[in-house]
């Protein structure tokens, strides 16, 4: 009995750690999803200059077009207004999905949702980051469309 518990002990020890290791280097059960994690890491801690769209600074739909871009999916660099005319509705329910575009302060805003409780977006005082939805972002949000990715061809 005591091996058993032993063995078992460790067995949840040993999965716990690589569940931890997986969450902590951003790995999901979708590859595609993985990738676009990597790609909003690459670009953070950039500095925000209006119109630009990377590599080494952005506006917000700047930063929005360059992840799309870098997923292999090729859309004309606009504003955040006409991204969401052009980008597909999400569902309430799934609204608040990785990688979702959010659009903040009657569509003059828009980043990439993290989870339901921050975003990433390039803001003119920052820069590139990851923003909480607090007090000051969650009253602005104005929409969310879906993300193409490879996947969705």
């Amino acid at each position: 009995m005591r091996r058993a518990r032993s063995i078992l002990a460790f067995l949840l020890l040993a999965f716990n750690a690589a569940a931890l290791g997986q969450a902590r280097e951003g790995r999901t059960a979708d590859p595609s999803l993985d990738r676009l994690h990597l790609t909003i890491q690459k670009y953070l801690g950039r500095p925000y200059v209006w119109g630009a769209s990377g590599l080494k600074s952005f506006d917000c739909s700047g930063f929005v077009w360059r992840v799309i871009t870098d997923q292999g999916m090729f859309i004309k660099r606009t504003t955040a207004r006409k991204f969401y005319l052009c980008l597909p509705e999400v569902p309430e329910r799934d609204q608040w999905r990785f990688g979702n575009v959010i659009f903040f302060d009657n569509l003059r805003h828009c980043g990439l949702v993290n989870n339901s409780r921050s975003f990433y977006h390039a803001q003119s005082s920052k820069g590139t980051n990851l923003s909480p939805l607090n007090r000051f972002w969650k009253p602005k949000v104005c929409g969310v469309r879906r993300m193409p990715l490879p996947a969705d061809r």
